[in-house]
């Protein structure tokens, strides 16, 4: 298994500058979001006070118009002589269905010029005597619309439960004689039309309560179940269906209230998701930038940095550390290290020729010492070496090349430090096993200077010295070229 490899220093620049972009953005995108919450709160609570004040004054107009509408009612002659008589022959059954169809056709006129959903008329017992009105099937004619609950001088408003609906009705007492002998009912359901209405008036969601029921509203049907679990207060806040709404009530009428609701969540929420798309844009942009810049920086380092470790594996490689690195220039400490670098490569360098210089001085003496064993052998390491250069030289050979020819023929026989006295100095014939001893000194002299690395093509001239072109040399017997 190979070595995981770490990344490159572009990789980590362009990380770090895209998880501190990052960062940034969203502390400020948390902050933002903090600060919108407190100021939308405020904000929405402001705006619902404002609604209300609205519709104090929407709501005042209406209750004129209907206090219009009212006098309108009461002054009808026609309708007033009508229930007069009404109330006055309210035993004659025959004269009755006469005078209730006088009192629907009034009511019919009056209904069609008002525009209200009902209106109605009933008698001192609260029982209804005539209904007109696109809702007035719910009004049935005497039928109780309450017990003599509202009996008074002053019109009223109330709320009334008919039918499957809720009506806020405007009752209006019907004076005769100074008698309360029966009233007007002006009545309009309170459902989601109402509840929408209501709402473009205060320019704010409305939900309409009775009894802890919604009766109507402009909310989904979700935040209507939450309203119906819900504890509400006069104002503040309330978390429905997971979301933070503040409350006003803008009006309550025999039970049934008027809310006011505004949505911090949702009025965060559209302000996030600009505010979220803007710093998007900006992230974008500014990642796009801190890219551009990492790259530059990156390349700027690691540029010089690949160079530095390309140039010093290949001289690790090729073991030639003949030369000083070149300074980038890029990045001080870059210069610093390859100062160092050819500081330590000069020293290593002058250590190594100290070293090989005195293994050559050593090795020289060992075979100076050789060539005095035998006065018939004494300086012939010296004048092969002076032999080989010549040749070479003639031969056109490199410096390089000439100076391992000199040591290898200064050292080519040094393997006979390993063949017997006996054997090397004597005077007559060799026998063949002593020839034999002989022939080992390429092979010793090899196996003599193996541990010396800076010399393996020395090591090959000593050992292959005695090799002929025919194949009759050894120690391998090697032929050819």
């Amino acid at each position: 298994m190979s070595p995981s490899r770490s990344p490159r220093l572009v990789i980590r620049v362009l990380a770090f500058s895209f998880v501190a972009i990052v960062g940034v953005l969203a502390a400020v995108f948390v902050v933002f979001a903090w600060q919108a919450r407190s100021r939308f709160t405020a904000l929405v609570t402001t705006s619902l006070e404002t609604s209300q004040q609205r519709f104090g004054e929407v709501e005042a107009r209406r209750q004129r118009e209907r206090l219009v509408q009212v006098a309108m009612l009461v002054e009808n002659p026609t309708l007033k002589a009508t229930i007069d008589t009404y109330h006055s022959e309210r035993d004659d059954d025959e004269a009755n269905e006469q005078l209730v169809g006088t009192v629907q056709g009034e009511l019919g006129k009056m209904q069609r010029a008002m525009g209200v959903p009902v209106l109605a008329v009933t008698d001192a017992s609260g029982r209804i005597v005539a209904a007109v009105g696109p809702l007035a099937d719910e009004w049935t004619a005497g039928t109780v619309v309450a017990p003599r609950l509202w009996l008074r001088p002053d019109p009223i408003d109330a709320v009334v439960a008919r039918g499957t609906r809720t009506y806020l009705a405007t009752v209006v007492p019907l004076v005769l004689h100074l008698d309360v002998v029966g009233e007007f009912v002006l009545a309009a359901p309170l459902d989601d039309d109402y509840a929408r209405a209501l709402a473009a008036d205060a320019h704010a969601d409305v939900a309409v309560l009775y009894g802890g029921t919604v009766i109507g509203a402009s909310v989904p049907a979700r935040i209507r179940a939450a309203l119906e679990r819900a504890t509400l207060a006069d104002r503040g806040a309330v978390l429905l269906d997971g979301d933070e709404y503040v409350v006003q009530r803008l009006s309550a009428v025999d039970g049934a209230a008027v809310y006011a609701l505004g949505s911090i969540g949702a009025a965060t929420r559209t302000t996030l998701t600009e505010a979220a798309a803007a710093l998007a844009l900006v992230g974008l942009g500014a990642v796009l930038l801190a890219a551009v810049g990492s790259i530059w920086l990156a390349r700027t380092l690691a540029r010089p940095i690949d160079e530095l470790t390309t140039t010093v594996a290949r001289m690790a490689r090729e073991r030639k550390f003949d030369r000083d690195l070149v300074r980038a220039g890029a990045v001080r400490e870059l210069d610093e290290l390859t100062d160092v670098f050819n500081a330590l490569r000069a020293s290593v360098t002058a250590a190594e020729a100290e070293s090989e210089a005195t293994y050559l001085g050593v090795i020289g003496t060992l075979a100076a010492a050789l060539d005095a064993r035998d006065r018939y052998t004494a300086g012939h390491s010296e004048r092969v070496a002076e032999l080989s250069v010549t040749i070479g030289r003639q031969l056109g050979l490199h410096d390089h090349d000439l100076d391992t020819l000199r040591i290898g023929a200064l050292l080519h026989d040094i393997g006979k430090i390993g063949v017997p006295d006996a054997v090397l100095r004597k005077p007559g014939r060799l026998t063949d096993e002593e020839f034999a001893q002989i022939e080992l000194h390429p092979t010793i002299g090899a196996t003599i200077l193996k541990p010396l690395r800076f010399l393996p093509e020395v090591i090959t001239i000593v050992e292959l010295h005695h090799e002929q072109p025919d194949g009759s040399g050894y120690p391998l017997g090697l032929a050819g070229d």
